[in-house]
């Protein structure tokens, strides 16, 4: 959020509303602030290493200066150590340590150091208190595993001058080539070089040096000051702009540099590959634009810079609130990828280079590289190189290092009720009583700031949120949760125990002299905690004690806002770069990841909280800033979007771009944060927001309230009929959940995700499928749109959710009509898909309510699906508590199965579990597609395993109905009477 109305009476907080009122009037597609964030050319080390760029480019007889040493060459146990050579103006030789680590799962990893600063054997400047080394602790928050190195990665036996090569990878089938002068690296699966470093001779590592300061001004005498001016004006730079070297301004703040230029820079190639996604966030398309200009292209780099940016504009490579650095290269028949792992300011530079095919040359093809620039202000180059080679393997590997997204809790993955800000505690409950009146589902209620007394967290306004507790129990009786807003400023402000421990304890982040930093956001001055620092999460753990945050209740979760950090006052609304923190490392090392280390802390509390030592609940964390491994513990979302068709549109290309990056959970806020969006639109995007993996409607203090109840007929009931439809297909979800928590797989997935050899699907982000289930959405982002045009990229049938229409043709866009009351989604012949079709008031009351399997037979007449259910709120599930099944549908033989994917020995927990799901059944099965054969059939024989002698083969009714009009034929099984926990057949013979 990034314009609240404070309390506070301080005049300069005063203005700063007055200010953003003023700016309210004009027109938002003028509301970015560019002037408040750096372009490319106002970023010191980015223009240096794009001008770097262009001179390599115009000079034919470009040679990168960096050469490997060959003799020191080291290879052991699957690591390459090696010295790299930089050769610069005057002949020097600067040395820079490399490490190539091959690893188990097939990934290369790459760093090069700096030895002059590895052994802290340089000066800093102005006396400052930051670290020597170059920032190598990224890995410490963003890696979790899959560091094994490969125990058969081996040195070629075969020697070639000027090269080492190693094969790695499953079979020796990775091999990465190693140039020595100048330096470079290719990368290869199969003999075919499918990643290339410093092909275009852009590594550029600044090296340390030192500066050399003017002559300290003496005192002038009369008639002296022309004279000493000439003597101590610094000489023109020659060569080099060192203009930024040392010191940089920007929106008039200095940022001082007391390490001096440090940038690492690198250009990675992908031969071949005409299609990049990834390195989210942005507000752009999945598959990544050029961004050196031309028709369509960018003129910007992509920046990675964690910010608060302000009603952020479309089809832009402008930074937003995270940072992923983790990009693909997709092609039919290979997906590859690279993780560039860096905390600091990054820009990256995207290039298609087309090549004709040369008519003279036999079997020559035209094809397309794309060539990226990184650029990254500090820190190591460090750089994963994964090979795939699928989409689902790339998803994985990247898992595999920095983990998993978190098995949320059921309630976390239905649908939130948002506003700033409901008011009162009678508000809350209000709202919580007309959603129940109305018959509209809900699981969560959020609050904003103005909860809180007087901005200061972990309080509650006494003349406003009289009772807490009492709100929370009412919304308990219904299984429904209460989510507060925490953020990391701290008041500073007499009487408040939070901050004055805070100062006393030292926790927080300090100035680059060394003092605490004060800055400004909604309380006013502020301070703000340093969750680098061990004991700063220790101390935050204990504020959310239940004895501690008095009227939280167990029910009660937490938003983390504001993180990148937000600092009202600050340079590009941010921290300043030469801020400390823990171990006197500088902001600018770590600003990147300083979002995730504070959503980690509070997920960490919330494991914590309870000190009566009740059994743990999954916390629920949502985030807005975030780095590669957020998705481990905080869901997030796409920050302060516009009431406008053109934000609904975007919003699903960045939320599958979330997806294949490893962050699968994610949301945008429904009906746009800002302004009052129209009743067409805000129904047409509560019919698209159902298909966000986080769910949740938002609003600004100053728009209308927009609950699903209050737009009157017929808007209530169509939007009261997609959140149902969210309900329904919880099930779906829920198992989608568990595949992205096991595999990495997204949870909504792009075209060329689900079918990597259909070319002409590979840029498609307008449409999704939700999970393995073959469920194809479309949303309608257009004003006015009635019908919308579906791509098939398969020869399956696909069928209407709805009234089972047909539509099928591979490689061709179907179009399907969806009047204002319509939601176009398809079925994917070949699938069978779970769902609970009882409306309750929240998902917690569907605990126990039979399932419907909808069955979904393909053109060979099969469908497969599965289920997993556990009991969505402990960690029981991870000692076996819960159920995994299979269900799958053989045309061959008409006969439908449920098998156990889960066959380890029942722990005691996994036994009770089972014990308490014991009568939930299947009470329908829907086969849609189905065969005519059996028009004539009015039993279908069932068998369940365990059953009593007389129950374990029984006659059920089968009921068929003609479709017509191209609509499928689809028969329905009723109350079979099977347990969903239970091995079972039905039989349609």
């Amino acid at each position: 959020m990034i314009t609240r109305k404070d309390s506070s009476r301080s005049s300069w907080m005063a203005y700063f509303f007055l200010l953003a009122a003023w700016c309210c009037l004009f027109s938002p597609a003028v509301m970015v602030k560019h002037e408040n964030f750096k372009k490319c050319d106002q970023s010191g080390f980015c223009k240096r290493n794009r001008a770097f760029a262009d001179t390599a480019a115009a000079t034919s007889s470009w040679t990168s200066p960096y050469a490997l040493d060959p003799s020191t060459v080291k290879f052991k146990d699957g690591t390459l150590s090696a010295v790299v050579l930089k050769t610069v103006g005057d002949g020097e030789k600067v040395k820079l340590p490399l490490t190539v680590t091959l690893l188990e799962s097939g990934v290369a990893r790459v760093t090069l150091d700096e030895e002059k600063r590895q052994k802290g054997d340089i000066e800093l400047r102005k006396d400052s208190k930051a670290r020597k080394e170059r920032y190598n602790e990224a890995g410490k928050w963003a890696l979790v595993g899959g560091l094994e190195t490969s125990k058969g990665a081996a040195l070629s036996e075969k020697v070639e001058k000027g090269y080492t090569k190693v094969f790695y990878g499953v079979g020796g089938k990775h091999e990465a080539v190693i140039q020595h002068s100048p330096f470079g690296i290719e990368f290869k699966r199969d003999g075919e070089t499918h990643v290339k470093f410093n092909e275009r001779g852009l590594l550029n590592l600044e090296h340390w040096r030192a500066k050399k300061e003017p002559p300290p001004v003496e005192e002038k005498k009369e008639g002296e000051e022309e004279k000493q001016e000439e003597e101590t004006k610094e000489p023109e730079p020659q060569g080099e702009d060192e203009s930024t070297w040392w010191d940089e301004s920007f929106g008039g703040a200095t940022d001082s540099k007391p390490r001096g230029p440090e940038a690492v820079a690198l250009d990675i190639t992908f031969p071949g590959y005409e299609h990049v996604f990834g390195i989210p966030e942005h507000a752009t398309r999945l598959s990544l634009k050029s961004t050196r200009g031309g028709d369509g292209a960018y003129s910007e780099p992509y920046r990675l810079y964690n910010a608060d940016v302000f009603e952020y504009e479309m089809d832009s490579p402008m930074t937003l609130y995270g940072a992923i650095p983790f990009m693909q290269a997709h092609r039919k028949g290979s997906t590859v990828g690279v993780f560039w792992l860096n905390a600091a300011e990054t820009w990256v530079d995207v290039i298609k280079s087309k090549t004709s095919a040369n008519p003279l040359s036999l079997g020559t093809k035209s094809h397309t590289d794309t060539q990226t620039h990184w650029i990254s202000e500090s820190g190591l180059l460090d750089v994963f190189v994964l090979l795939g080679p699928t989409p689902q393997a790339m998803t994985k590997q990247y898992g595999e290092l920095t983990g998993f997204t978190a098995m949320p809790q059921s309630f976390a993955i239905a649908y939130h009720q948002c506003r700033w800000n409901y008011v009162t505690d009678e508000d809350v409950k209000d709202v919580d009583r007309k959603f129940d009146k109305f018959k509209i589902p809900y699981d969560v209620i959020w609050l904003d700031i103005e909860y809180t007394q007087e901005k200061k967290y972990f309080t509650w306004d006494p003349l406003t949120f009289v009772n807490p507790t009492k709100m929370g129990k009412q919304l308990d009786k219904t299984d429904r949760k209460l989510v507060v807003i925490i953020d990391p400023h701290i008041k500073n402000t007499d009487n408040y125990p939070v901050v004055d421990e805070l100062k006393k304890k030292e926790l927080a982040v300090k100035n680059k002299d060394g003092n605490i930093y004060e800055g400004w956001c909604w309380p006013g001055s502020s301070h703000w905690i340093d969750c680098f620092n061990p004991k700063a999460i220790d101390w935050w753990k204990s504020l959310f004690k239940y004895d501690a945050f008095k009227g939280t209740l167990a029910n009660t979760f937490i938003w983390n806002d504001m993180n990148e950090p937000s600092v009202f006052n600050g340079p590009e609304t941010t921290m300043p770069k030469d801020n400390l923190h823990h171990d006197n490392w500088e902001h600018r090392d770590v600003h990147n990841v300083n979002g995730m280390t504070f959503h980690n802390a509070t997920y960490q509390a919330l494991l914590t909280r309870d000190s009566k030592g009740k059994e743990l609940r999954r916390p629920f964390i949502l985030t807005r800033s975030f780095y590669s491994g957020s998705q481990r513990s905080a869901a997030m979302w796409t920050g302060d979007n516009l009431a406008e068709w053109s934000h609904l549109e975007a919003s699903i290309p960045m939320l599958l771009n979330q997806g294949i990056s490893g962050f699968p959970f994610s949301g945008a806020d429904v009906g746009g944060f800002f302004g009052n969006p129209s009743k067409d639109l805000l129904t047409r995007w509560y019919q698209a927001g159902i298909f966000y993996p986080f769910f949740r409607g938002h609003a600004h203090i100053d728009t209308r309230r927009r609950e699903p109840y209050i737009p009157g007929a017929p808007y209530t009931e169509i939007i009261t009929q997609a959140l149902r439809l969210r309900y329904q297909l919880l099930p779906a979800w829920y198992t989608a959940f568990h595949e992205a928590h096991t595999t990495g797989a997204p949870i909504i997935r792009p075209n060329y995700y689900v079918h990597p050899e259909d070319e002409a699907g590979f840029a498609i982000d307008d449409q999704l499928y939700i999970g393995s289930y073959g469920l194809l959405a479309k949303p309608i982002t257009k004003e006015g749109a009635t019908s919308v045009d579906i791509y098939l990229a398969d020869d399956q049938p696909y069928f209407d959710y709805f009234d089972y229409t047909l539509y099928q043709g591979a490689g061709k866009t179907h179009t399907v009509q969806a009047p204002l009351e319509k939601i176009p989604l398809l079925m994917q012949g070949g699938n069978i898909i779970p769902r609970r079709d009882r409306p309750r008031r929240s998902s917690g009351l569907m605990k126990f309510d039979p399932f419907t399997l909808v069955v979904v037979l393909g053109k060979d007449g099969n469908a497969e699906g599965t289920l997993y259910i556990d009991d969505g709120e402990t960690f029981d599930y991870q000692v076996g508590a819960f159920i995994h099944r299979k269900f799958a549908f053989s045309g061959a033989r008409s006969i439908l199965t449920s098998t156990n994917l889960f066959a380890d020995k029942l722990t005691v927990k996994a036994e009770n579990y089972l014990k308490s799901m014991a009568k939930v059944r299947v009470e329908k099965v829907i086969v849609v597609n189905a065969p005519k054969a059996w028009k004539s059939n009015k039993e279908v024989n069932v068998s369940e395993e365990g059953a009593k002698e007389s129950a374990r083969k029984r006659g059920v009714g089968l009921e068929f109905f003609e479709g017509g009009r191209g609509k499928a034929d689809w028969a329905v099984v009723r109350d079979p009477k099977v347990g969903v926990g239970k091995g079972w057949k039905i039989d349609f013979n």
